[in-house]
């Protein structure tokens, strides 16, 4: 796996630093037809460049790219790249700092090497399955919250707010980053406590960050307390929950109800 996560931090830092480069020369914004959401010219690019390289190095590896039609012959294979050419693209059409790069290799449905990447930050985050993980090369771990009174959320502070919980959270620190991935490394690290997200993310939204947040010691699965697999028929996760370990039990009782409507 060392080899290969040399070639996603490469991969992952030359399509970050393409997408920075194409946004000063002036994006081209278009909408999918499926979902609404923006993509431009920069992911389009980034992807191709991904694409090319990774696929060359690893011929015998499937593919699922956000930007990149679906090709059920991954299903295949035991080993897949999984992509996210610019996760955030909200944050990087208005020129802030939330957006990554995020790319894992899936084997045998899980994640065994892992890079988010934030070029506006300045920040590297990569993992190995069994080997711990890293901010630019320097071992990080989650902090030590085991209180929701007070912690910090990375999330929607208007779904926390939301009057349909059963219980209302306490007060917490709640602030909004663009980027799935770049929010569950940022757990790892300890600068937040917990990531929530009660709605469905992609393969290529949490992948990478799955494995960067385990290997530090977090919690990562759904709100039913499950653990994510990847590469299935369906290529995306009933909901997100990023957390120390101690927080995991007092998230899950608060989120569990939500699974009649994901």
């Amino acid at each position: 796996m060392t080899d290969d996560l040399s070639l996603i931090l490469d991969a992952a830092r030359e399509a970050g630093d393409l997408a920075r480069t194409l946004r000063r020369q002036g994006l081209a914004i278009e909408y999918k037809e499926d979902d609404g959401t923006p993509v431009t010219n920069a992911d389009l690019a980034a992807d191709r460049l991904l694409t090319t390289r990774l696929r060359a190095a690893r011929p015998d590896y499937g593919w699922l790219s956000e930007e990149t039609a679906d090709d059920r012959e991954r299903l295949n294979r035991r080993r897949i790249f999984v992509v996210d050419p610019i996760d955030g693209t909200r944050a990087f059409l208005k020129d802030r700092p939330w957006w990554s790069v995020a790319i894992a290799v899936v084997e045998d449905g899980l994640p065994v090497a892992g890079v988010v990447y934030a070029p506006e930050m300045d920040e590297t985050y990569a993992a190995i399955a069994g080997a711990g993980a890293t901010l630019n090369g320097a071992p990080i771990r989650p902090s030590a919250a085991a209180a929701l009174e007070d912690c910090g959320m990375v999330g929607d502070p208007v779904v926390f707010a939301h009057w349909s919980w059963p219980t209302a959270w306490p007060s917490m620190r709640v602030e909004q980053r663009n980027s799935t991935a770049y929010r569950m490394c940022l757990v790892a690290a300890g600068e937040f406590d917990a990531a929530v997200a009660p709605v469905r993310k992609a393969d290529w939204d949490v992948a990478a960050g799955d494995l960067i947040a385990r290997e530090a010691g977090c919690f990562v699965g759904d709100h039913t307390g499950e653990g994510f697999r990847y590469n299935r028929a369906r290529p995306s996760q009933a909901s997100l929950i990023c957390c120390t370990q101690a927080l995991a039990p007092l998230i899950l009782e608060r989120v569990g109800h939500i699974g009649a409507h994901n």
